[in-house]
């Protein structure tokens, strides 16, 4: 860990000097002195604003959409991710070194601010402020090792095998640490969120704020667990969590509203808004970031930071922005059927759709079907548009409804696992409820909630995680492109028991830190 060790440390450096105003004219260039950054709870609450800028998952949601079904190649990519898109990934994969980074620059960050905290005495009038912002520390540092864990250990469900580097203290520039095992690192994750939710205050939250949820509440770690608890198939727990959420987070899912198309199809005007005008859908308006909406949490995105659309586009989210990826056209197929707000919310409606694409050569199947994306448009609020700006949803209450439906399976309950999904399916729709689905058998159920899951989540960073542990059981062996979107590469489709659906531990890591590299890399 000595490479990331170093590149963290000066790049907190840097930014304690920034954001502490007041240790500014103390630290030496350089230089990070803890007693000069910790002497009260507000320089505290500083650094702790720093850290929440080191969360990151937009290298998820590059790596999960290209690498598996959610993308096709854009009219105007000029090579941009066809080595991921083929399937190549190696150690020194730029988004799986961007996982790695940023997760470890947060648990650092954290860790410095837990560190720094044993400096301060508070009085009594700061003590749950103190508290409060400890508790949000311990939970950024468990969400963190929990990413690592889904995305470079091999099985997550067995506590003996090789799991990620555990770090619970202020790392050394010359510290070599190893690989912990699964078990050791959800031992500590278990901890941390069990000293965060004991210790988080609401009142010390900016829970009055139209931008509460952009902050740990005890309701995203109560979905965190959810999440947590179903990847480690311990359904109960996250059955348990999950229902807490659904019943006592206040919120309900997010509906389509009414949609007024023109002749076209399309949706008119006023669905898509502007940058200063927010969609008339409650569905699109939370896509936007003009409103909370279902949202759980999300990562704040103003001007100024990474922009997740650029994952996408070169310049702006339309087709004359440079689309050089697409939505997959096996994602627009699946929306594409009455009623389905998703169909009008994640495609731009500059898009150029061919309802006859399947007949075209390759070629011009690049250039006449063009599906926009759309589900990240552009910083609202914003007069210039920050066209390639928007926030990152880290948990939303569909997903708790999704694992509330997986529980419902295990449970031999196929009926409660499809009104879940129904429940889903008929916030989405702007003309009617949909039928009640009705499975056969858990394999059939479980598919069908991993195609939910693959439209409604979409461009999220689920997909990559969701085909390894839930395709086997659904039955559904690899990926699940549009054969118009591999027709020209060799590699059109890849298996879920493959080996790159655990990521390789970067280069930069293995060179400088010699740890056990993860099998087939």
């Amino acid at each position: 860990m000595k490479k990331i060790i170093l590149i963290i440390i000066s790049i907190i450096t840097i930014s304690i000097i920034n954001s502490c105003k007041d240790a500014y004219d103390i630290i030496q260039d350089g230089e990070f002195s803890e007693a000069a950054t910790f002497q009260t709870v507000n320089d505290m609450q500083k650094f702790l604003n720093n850290t929440y800028d080191r969360v990151d998952v937009s290298n998820e949601i590059a790596i999960s959409s290209i690498f598996t079904d959610e993308l096709g190649i854009g009219s105007q990519n000029g090579g941009q991710n066809v080595s991921l898109y083929n399937f190549v990934l190696t150690p020194g994969n730029g988004f799986a070194s961007g996982i790695w980074l940023a997760h470890y620059s947060a648990i650092n960050s954290a860790n410095r601010l837990i560190e720094g905290a044993k400096l301060i005495t508070p009085s009594s009038s700061d003590q749950q402020a103190y508290d409060s912002i400890l508790a949000q520390a311990y939970a950024i540092r468990a969400f963190a090792h929990f990413q690592l864990l889904c995305y470079f250990a091999p099985n997550i469900k067995d506590n003996s095998s090789l799991g990620v580097i555990l770090v619970t203290k202020v790392p050394q520039s010359n510290d070599k640490l190893p690989r912990n095992t699964v078990g050791e690192v959800f031992a500590s994750i278990e901890s941390d969120l069990n000293f965060a939710y004991t210790h988080l205050d609401p009142i010390k939250l900016p829970s009055t704020s139209s931008s509460a949820y952009k902050f740990v509440s005890k309701t995203f770690i109560d979905a965190l667990r959810a999440r947590m608890y179903l990847y480690r198939d311990n359904y109960t727990l996250a059955e348990q969590y999950a229902d807490t959420v659904i019943n006592t987070s206040g919120l309900v899912l997010t509906t389509a509203g009414t949609v007024e198309t023109n002749g076209d199809g399309v949706a008119n005007t006023a669905f898509y808004g502007s940058y200063t005008t927010p969609s008339t859908s409650p569905y699109k308006s939370m896509l936007q970031d003009f409103t909370r909406g279902e949202i759980i949490m999300s990562l704040d995105r103003p001007v100024g930071k990474s922009a997740i659309a650029g994952q996408f586009y070169f310049n702006r989210t339309n087709l004359t922005g440079g689309p050089y990826m697409d939505l997959s056209r096996g994602i627009y197929n699946i929306i594409n059927i009455s009623g389905d707000v998703r169909k009008h919310a994640y495609i731009d409606p500059t898009s150029k759709i061919d309802p006859n694409y399947q007949s075209l050569p390759w070629g011009q199947y690049l250039l006449n079907d063009v599906l926009c994306i759309d589900k990240y448009s552009g910083k609202a609020g914003t007069a210039n548009g920050a066209e390639l700006l928007s926030d990152l949803k880290l948990f939303r209450l569909s997903e708790m409804y999704f694992i509330k439906a997986e529980c419902r399976i295990a449970a031999s309950d196929l009926v409660g696992a499809a009104l879940r999904i129904k429940a889903v399916r008929d916030a989405r729709n702007y003309i009617a409820p949909v039928v009640l689905p009705v499975y056969a058998n858990a394999s059939a159920a479980l598919k069908d909630i991993l195609k939910e899951r693959r439209v409604e989540l979409a461009l999220e960073g689920h997909r990559y995680l969701d085909l390894k542990r839930l395709g086997t059981a659904a039955g559904v062996t690899k990926t699940e492109r549009d054969p118009k979107d591999v027709e020209g590469y060799t590699n059109k489709e890849i298996d879920i028991t493959d080996y790159r659906f655990t990521l390789p531990i970067p280069s930069d890591e293995i060179n400088a830190n010699p740890i056990q590299q993860n099998p087939g890399y």
